[in-house]
Protein backbone atom coordinates (compact mmCIF):
# COMPACT_ATOMS: atom_id res chain seq x y z
CA UNK A 1 0.00 0.00 0.00
CA UNK A 2 1.51 3.35 -1.34
CA UNK A 3 2.01 6.59 0.95
CA UNK A 4 -0.75 8.34 -0.70
CA UNK A 5 -2.65 5.43 0.58
CA UNK A 6 -1.76 4.89 4.16
CA UNK A 7 -2.80 8.36 5.04
CA UNK A 8 -5.75 8.21 7.72
CA UNK A 9 -8.98 6.07 6.91
CA UNK A 10 -11.96 6.50 3.68
CA UNK A 11 -13.26 9.80 5.38
CA UNK A 12 -10.04 11.53 5.11
CA UNK A 13 -9.72 10.37 1.69
CA UNK A 14 -11.10 12.80 -1.52
CA UNK A 15 -10.69 10.25 -3.86
CA UNK A 16 -10.83 6.32 -3.63
CA UNK A 17 -9.69 3.49 -6.36
CA UNK A 18 -10.52 0.35 -6.05
CA UNK A 19 -9.77 -2.36 -8.58
CA UNK A 20 -10.32 0.09 -11.65
CA UNK A 21 -10.10 -1.60 -15.09
CA UNK A 22 -10.80 -0.56 -18.22
CA UNK A 23 -10.94 -2.21 -21.63
CA UNK A 24 -11.24 -0.91 -24.96
CA UNK A 25 -12.39 -4.41 -26.98
CA UNK A 26 -8.94 -6.05 -26.91
CA UNK A 27 -6.85 -3.21 -25.45
CA UNK A 28 -6.56 -2.92 -21.47
CA UNK A 29 -5.96 0.53 -20.69
CA UNK A 30 -6.22 0.32 -17.25
CA UNK A 31 -5.44 -2.74 -15.51
CA UNK A 32 -6.79 -2.88 -11.76
CA UNK A 33 -4.91 0.11 -10.14
CA UNK A 34 -6.22 0.90 -6.28
CA UNK A 35 -5.30 4.29 -4.64
CA UNK A 36 -6.57 6.74 -2.51
CA UNK A 37 -5.92 10.86 -2.55
CA UNK A 38 -5.84 12.19 0.90
CA UNK A 39 -8.47 15.47 0.96
CA UNK A 40 -6.41 19.09 0.62
CA UNK A 41 -3.53 17.47 -0.74
CA UNK A 42 -1.48 17.59 -4.32
CA UNK A 43 -1.22 14.32 -6.22
CA UNK A 44 0.44 13.79 -9.57
CA UNK A 45 -0.54 10.88 -12.10
CA UNK A 46 2.33 10.38 -14.05
CA UNK A 47 3.67 7.73 -16.72
CA UNK A 48 4.03 7.57 -20.44
CA UNK A 49 1.75 7.98 -23.50
CA UNK A 50 0.01 5.23 -23.46
CA UNK A 51 0.61 4.25 -19.87
CA UNK A 52 -3.68 4.82 -18.71
CA UNK A 53 -3.49 8.54 -17.24
CA UNK A 54 -6.40 9.80 -19.19
CA UNK A 55 -8.41 7.01 -19.25
CA UNK A 56 -7.74 7.15 -15.24
CA UNK A 57 -8.86 10.70 -15.55
CA UNK A 58 -11.87 10.48 -17.71
CA UNK A 59 -13.16 7.37 -15.37
CA UNK A 60 -12.99 9.64 -12.65
CA UNK A 61 -14.95 12.30 -14.32
CA UNK A 62 -17.98 9.79 -15.56
CA UNK A 63 -16.86 10.56 -19.06
CA UNK A 64 -15.99 6.58 -19.73
CA UNK A 65 -17.49 3.76 -17.45
CA UNK A 66 -15.37 0.95 -15.97
CA UNK A 67 -15.03 -2.55 -17.20
CA UNK A 68 -14.65 -3.35 -13.48
CA UNK A 69 -13.69 -1.87 -9.95
CA UNK A 70 -15.47 1.12 -8.13
CA UNK A 71 -14.66 5.04 -7.74
CA UNK A 72 -15.39 6.64 -4.66
CA UNK A 73 -14.91 10.86 -4.41
CA UNK A 74 -16.03 12.84 -1.66
CA UNK A 75 -18.06 9.78 -0.14
CA UNK A 76 -20.08 9.13 -2.91
CA UNK A 77 -20.03 6.42 -5.57
CA UNK A 78 -19.98 7.78 -8.59
CA UNK A 79 -21.42 4.77 -10.19
CA UNK A 80 -24.55 5.32 -8.03
CA UNK A 81 -24.56 8.80 -7.22
CA UNK A 82 -22.08 11.23 -10.08
CA UNK A 83 -24.74 14.22 -9.83
CA UNK A 84 -24.34 14.63 -6.15
CA UNK A 85 -20.33 14.56 -7.14
CA UNK A 86 -20.20 16.45 -10.33
CA UNK A 87 -21.36 20.18 -9.25
CA UNK A 88 -18.40 19.51 -6.54
CA UNK A 89 -16.01 18.57 -8.79
CA UNK A 90 -13.99 20.54 -12.28
CA UNK A 91 -11.17 19.62 -14.73
CA UNK A 92 -9.11 21.51 -17.24
CA UNK A 93 -7.36 19.74 -20.20
CA UNK A 94 -5.61 21.27 -23.14
CA UNK A 95 -7.27 18.65 -25.37
CA UNK A 96 -11.11 20.12 -24.70
CA UNK A 97 -12.03 22.67 -26.27
CA UNK A 98 -14.76 25.43 -25.47
CA UNK A 99 -17.12 26.52 -28.19
CA UNK A 100 -15.37 28.35 -30.30
CA UNK A 101 -17.50 30.68 -31.67
CA UNK A 102 -17.99 32.04 -28.39
CA UNK A 103 -16.38 34.75 -26.76
CA UNK A 104 -13.97 34.12 -23.55
CA UNK A 105 -16.48 36.19 -21.68
CA UNK A 106 -19.33 34.25 -23.30
CA UNK A 107 -18.23 30.75 -22.38
CA UNK A 108 -17.44 31.67 -18.43
CA UNK A 109 -21.11 33.01 -17.57
CA UNK A 110 -22.42 29.74 -19.73
CA UNK A 111 -20.37 27.61 -17.93
CA UNK A 112 -20.77 29.95 -14.53
CA UNK A 113 -24.76 29.05 -15.48
CA UNK A 114 -24.82 25.44 -16.18
CA UNK A 115 -22.36 25.19 -12.64
CA UNK A 116 -24.64 27.08 -10.90
CA UNK A 117 -22.30 29.86 -9.57
CA UNK A 118 -23.82 32.68 -7.44
CA UNK A 119 -22.56 36.16 -8.19
CA UNK A 120 -21.36 35.44 -11.49
CA UNK A 121 -20.19 38.71 -12.54
CA UNK A 122 -18.22 38.87 -9.45
CA UNK A 123 -16.72 35.59 -9.76
CA UNK A 124 -15.57 36.10 -13.24
CA UNK A 125 -14.01 39.32 -12.43
CA UNK A 126 -12.14 37.61 -9.97
CA UNK A 127 -10.68 34.97 -12.11
CA UNK A 128 -9.98 37.43 -15.17
CA UNK A 129 -7.79 39.33 -12.70
CA UNK A 130 -6.05 36.48 -10.84
CA UNK A 131 -5.32 34.57 -14.45
CA UNK A 132 -4.91 38.42 -16.33
CA UNK A 133 -7.41 37.27 -19.36
CA UNK A 134 -9.16 40.50 -19.45
CA UNK A 135 -6.77 41.38 -22.85
CA UNK A 136 -8.70 38.63 -24.38
CA UNK A 137 -11.87 38.46 -22.91
CA UNK A 138 -14.08 39.81 -25.32
CA UNK A 139 -12.33 37.69 -28.26
CA UNK A 140 -13.74 34.30 -30.14
CA UNK A 141 -12.53 31.18 -28.39
CA UNK A 142 -11.41 29.94 -31.73
CA UNK A 143 -9.20 32.80 -32.21
CA UNK A 144 -7.30 32.86 -29.30
CA UNK A 145 -3.64 31.05 -29.41
CA UNK A 146 -3.21 27.62 -27.19
CA UNK A 147 -1.45 29.35 -24.34
CA UNK A 148 -4.53 31.94 -23.98
CA UNK A 149 -6.82 28.65 -24.58
CA UNK A 150 -5.17 27.02 -21.61
CA UNK A 151 -6.01 29.68 -19.22
CA UNK A 152 -9.15 29.96 -20.04
CA UNK A 153 -9.93 26.34 -19.62
CA UNK A 154 -8.14 26.74 -15.85
CA UNK A 155 -10.67 29.71 -15.38
CA UNK A 156 -13.75 27.77 -16.34
CA UNK A 157 -11.97 24.44 -13.89
CA UNK A 158 -12.13 27.00 -11.13
CA UNK A 159 -15.40 29.08 -11.83
CA UNK A 160 -17.63 26.85 -9.10
CA UNK A 161 -14.50 26.72 -6.48
CA UNK A 162 -14.46 22.90 -7.11
CA UNK A 163 -13.27 20.62 -3.73
CA UNK A 164 -12.38 18.19 -6.02
CA UNK A 165 -9.86 19.69 -9.33
CA UNK A 166 -8.41 17.05 -11.93
CA UNK A 167 -6.22 18.97 -13.95
CA UNK A 168 -4.50 17.36 -16.99
CA UNK A 169 -1.37 19.05 -18.15
CA UNK A 170 -2.32 22.29 -16.66
CA UNK A 171 0.15 24.41 -18.01
CA UNK A 172 0.66 23.54 -21.08
CA UNK A 173 1.92 25.66 -23.92
CA UNK A 174 2.46 28.47 -21.48
CA UNK A 175 5.78 30.39 -21.52
CA UNK A 176 7.83 29.99 -18.44
CA UNK A 177 6.42 33.36 -16.63
CA UNK A 178 2.69 32.80 -17.21
CA UNK A 179 3.20 28.83 -16.61
CA UNK A 180 4.74 30.24 -12.79
CA UNK A 181 1.87 32.64 -12.58
CA UNK A 182 -0.61 29.89 -13.34
CA UNK A 183 1.07 27.23 -10.52
CA UNK A 184 1.40 30.06 -8.25
CA UNK A 185 -2.30 30.23 -8.60
CA UNK A 186 -3.53 26.75 -8.75
CA UNK A 187 -1.60 26.45 -4.97
CA UNK A 188 -3.24 29.53 -3.61
CA UNK A 189 -6.51 28.06 -4.69
CA UNK A 190 -5.76 24.67 -2.96
CA UNK A 191 -4.18 26.52 0.00
CA UNK A 192 -7.22 28.93 0.64
CA UNK A 193 -9.48 26.60 -0.36
CA UNK A 194 -8.63 22.99 1.38
CA UNK A 195 -9.38 21.42 -2.47
CA UNK A 196 -7.87 18.33 -3.53
CA UNK A 197 -5.82 18.18 -6.48
CA UNK A 198 -5.02 15.32 -9.11
CA UNK A 199 -2.92 16.29 -11.86
CA UNK A 200 -1.22 14.89 -14.96
CA UNK A 201 1.81 16.20 -16.03
CA UNK A 202 5.15 15.67 -18.24
CA UNK A 203 6.52 18.62 -16.56
CA UNK A 204 8.25 17.41 -14.06
CA UNK A 205 9.62 20.36 -12.46
CA UNK A 206 6.01 21.24 -11.94
CA UNK A 207 5.16 18.10 -10.64
CA UNK A 208 7.96 18.66 -7.83
CA UNK A 209 7.05 22.20 -6.76
CA UNK A 210 3.15 21.35 -6.54
CA UNK A 211 2.79 18.14 -5.31
CA UNK A 212 2.87 15.87 -2.23
CA UNK A 213 2.58 12.67 -4.02
CA UNK A 214 3.21 10.85 -7.13
CA UNK A 215 1.45 7.72 -8.89
CA UNK A 216 3.54 6.38 -11.14
CA UNK A 217 2.10 4.49 -14.16
CA UNK A 218 2.92 2.20 -17.03
CA UNK A 219 1.40 -0.08 -18.88
CA UNK A 220 -1.95 0.32 -17.64
CA UNK A 221 -0.46 -0.55 -13.94
CA UNK A 222 0.31 1.86 -10.82
CA UNK A 223 4.36 0.61 -10.55
CA UNK A 224 5.46 3.22 -8.24
CA UNK A 225 4.48 5.57 -5.53
CA UNK A 226 5.68 8.28 -3.14
CA UNK A 227 6.70 11.80 -2.54
CA UNK A 228 8.27 13.70 -5.03
CA UNK A 229 11.30 13.54 -2.41
CA UNK A 230 10.94 9.89 -1.51
CA UNK A 231 10.98 8.96 -5.02
CA UNK A 232 14.07 10.77 -6.49
CA UNK A 233 16.14 9.36 -2.97
CA UNK A 234 15.06 6.04 -4.17
CA UNK A 235 16.07 5.64 -7.51
CA UNK A 236 19.00 7.74 -6.62
CA UNK A 237 18.20 9.94 -8.87
CA UNK A 238 18.73 13.82 -8.59
CA UNK A 239 15.32 14.71 -10.22
CA UNK A 240 11.61 13.67 -10.67
CA UNK A 241 12.36 13.59 -14.72
CA UNK A 242 15.00 11.41 -13.73
CA UNK A 243 13.35 9.01 -12.28
CA UNK A 244 10.06 9.60 -15.40
CA UNK A 245 13.00 8.50 -17.38
CA UNK A 246 13.28 4.95 -15.03
CA UNK A 247 10.07 4.14 -14.14
CA UNK A 248 8.99 4.78 -18.77
CA UNK A 249 11.41 2.59 -19.53
CA UNK A 250 10.78 -0.31 -16.94
CA UNK A 251 13.24 0.46 -13.93
CA UNK A 252 11.57 0.71 -11.59
CA UNK A 253 12.61 -2.54 -10.18
CA UNK A 254 15.77 -1.42 -9.77
CA UNK A 255 14.59 1.09 -7.23
CA UNK A 256 13.45 -2.02 -4.54
CA UNK A 257 14.26 -2.24 -0.99
CA UNK A 258 17.87 -2.74 -0.79
CA UNK A 259 19.17 -1.72 -4.53
CA UNK A 260 21.39 0.81 -5.12
CA UNK A 261 20.92 2.25 -8.78
CA UNK A 262 23.57 3.92 -10.34
CA UNK A 263 23.51 7.77 -10.41
CA UNK A 264 23.51 8.95 -13.58
CA UNK A 265 26.46 11.32 -14.19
Amino acid sequence: MSDVQRRGGPADHAIEVVGLVKRFKKVEAVRGISFAVPRGSATALLGGNGAGKTSTLSMLLGLLLPTAGTITILGDDIAHHRYRVLPRMNFTSPYVDLPKSLTVAENLKVFARLYGVPRIRVRIAELVDQLDIGDFLNRPYGTLSAGQRTRVSIAKALLNEPEVLLLDEPTASLDPDVGDRVRAQLMDYRHRSGATLLLASHNMPEVERMCDAVLMMRAGRIVDTGSPADLIARYGRRTMEEVFLDVARGAEAAAAPGASPEPRE
